[in-house]
């Protein structure tokens, strides 16, 4: 009987570690860092007052060459500042800008 109560103290702790282990990752922390955006959102900053952000340009207007951000976190948006690098190597993500080239 002994040890039969210690495998159900054993598997509950371990199953209690395992649920504040995931409300401590995935809600607590979030909110101290002031994400509070779902995991599935990528915009998280810019034109949030819109329902949906919608740039256009026309190919006569751009450079020789010019890139587009798609990472949603270029601070010259939607212009790429090469943040995509940063965001790449914390995430393991692979996203990179849309180059725009005049022929």
């Amino acid at each position: 009987m002994s040890e039969r109560n210690n495998v159900i103290a054993f598997s509950a702790s371990f199953i209690a570690g395992g649920v504040l282990s995931y409300v401590i990752s995935n809600i607590v922390l979030p909110k101290l860092q002031g994400k509070t955006q779902p995991k599935d959102v990528i915009n998280d900053s810019i034109e949030k007052d819109k329902a949906k952000v919608v740039h256009s340009y026309d190919i006569e207007d751009i450079n020789e060459s010019t890139a587009f951000c798609r990472c949603w976190k270029s601070s010259k948006f939607p212009y790429c500042d090469g943040t995509h690098n940063a965001h790449n190597k914390l995430s393991g993500d692979n996203v990179g800008p849309v180059l725009l080239n005049k022929k």
